[in-house]
């Protein structure tokens, strides 16, 4: 079951690739700076991963505006990530839950992905959206099934505004 608005939000570490190398992200340590979107997204790459990504990050001042500090993560290695963000311009932070265990812990994992013919994989994250509090309390959650459905940016955007 993914976690619900209310739940206090799984704590996690996971790696960002910066400038500066490998940094651990750790969600106990950035909540209470700002409110935060995580957006977890299925795989780098993909056409509707990398429209929703560029989206968020050419509008970035609006979620900034809104006092909110925003993250991608997919169950892709950091280094992936990274060539996938030059290449297509995403500029938010994306974290690497190569293991998994971010995705597992808010509910929001596939048991089975089938992206294509013949290339099943586990664990890889659905389309999902939350947004944790200063408090690290969950605010709004949004987990898609289907692959293709963007989460309700308005409806996240209507949830940072009453924060």
């Amino acid at each position: 079951m993914s976690i619900q608005v209310g739940d206090k939000a799984p704590d996690f570490s996971l790696v960002t690739l910066t400038a500066d190398g490998p940094q651990v992200v750790t969600l106990s340590k950035i909540t209470g700076e700002s409110n935060l979107l995580l957006l977890f997204v299925p795989m780098a790459f993909t056409g509707v991963c990398t429209t929703e990504l560029c989206d968020v990050s050419n509008g970035i001042s609006e979620y900034e505006n809104l006092g909110a500090k925003v993250y991608g993560i997919s169950g892709d290695n950091p280094f992936a990530q990274s060539e996938w963000a030059k290449k297509e311009g995403i500029t938010i932070p994306l974290l690497s839950d190569y293991e998994h265990e971010a995705a597992k812990a808010y509910g929001c994992d596939y048991d089975q992905f089938l992206p294509a013919k013949n290339l099943i994989m586990g664990g890889v994250p659905k389309r999902s959206a939350f947004v944790i509090d200063k408090a690290g309390v969950v605010q709004f959650a949004q987990v898609n099934d289907s692959p293709g459905d963007l989460p309700d940016f308005d409806a996240i955007k209507a949830c940072l505004q009453g924060l």
